[in-house]
């Protein structure tokens, strides 16, 4: 226990914590912006109805102005659902920056590089190509017949033809011509 009374603890060097009160923000009456939005109707409305008699087309007023407030409300129900605008930068970074590479194109260039250079590398070719071609075989056969190679090699083998099943067999092959690819890819794409 202490020695030391309430008054000690509340005395002239104590001070009650004030809770600080957030701004409370008034709400706007939205009758302004409902007699500006009738405004712009009626105006609208009475544009519409003079360019239309002056072309010597009449339609019925009421129609006009049915019109106007759906398409009102259909730019309404837009703007309520439209992203919130982007943040503005306070610094210049960032503005002159350029646009963030395109991932399939630089996907698709890095394939291109790697099939060019298989064809003058076989351990290129072995590394990169023929495991992903192998995995595609694979997938397309499980897809269209509920097979994989090693599931079962008779059938597959069966399926792909000879000179699919020998090289995705033979990881060791040298080097693959470009006619002797697209022979392998037919053959992928009649599974």
């Amino acid at each position: 226990m202490s020695d030391g009374s309430l008054d000690d603890l509340f005395g002239p060097g104590y001070q009650q914590p004030v809770e600080e009160v957030a701004p409370v923000e008034k709400r706007r009456s939205p009758i302004p912006r409902l007699i500006g939005e009738v405004a712009v109707l009626i105006l609208a409305t009475v544009v519409i109805t003079a360019g239309l008699r002056a072309g010597g087309v009449s339609i019925p007023l009421l129609l006009l102005v049915s019109a106007l407030i759906g398409l009102r409300l259909v730019v309404w129900a837009a703007s309520a659902v439209s992203p919130p605008p982007a943040p503005k930068l306070r610094s210049r970074i960032g503005r002159d920056a350029k646009p963030a590479p395109d991932a399939l194109r630089s996907s698709v260039k890095r394939w291109e590089r790697n099939l060019e250079q298989a064809h003058s590398d076989p351990d290129l070719y072995a590394r990169n190509v023929l495991p992903v071609l192998a995995e595609l075989t694979d997938e397309r056969l499980r897809l269209r017949h509920g097979i994989t190679r090693a599931s079962d090699p008779r059938r597959a083998q069966e399926l792909l033809g000879e000179p699919l099943w020998t090289a995705l067999a033979d990881p060791g092959r040298h080097g693959l011509r470009a006619r002797d690819v697209d022979t392998l890819l037919d053959a992928l794409e009649r599974l």
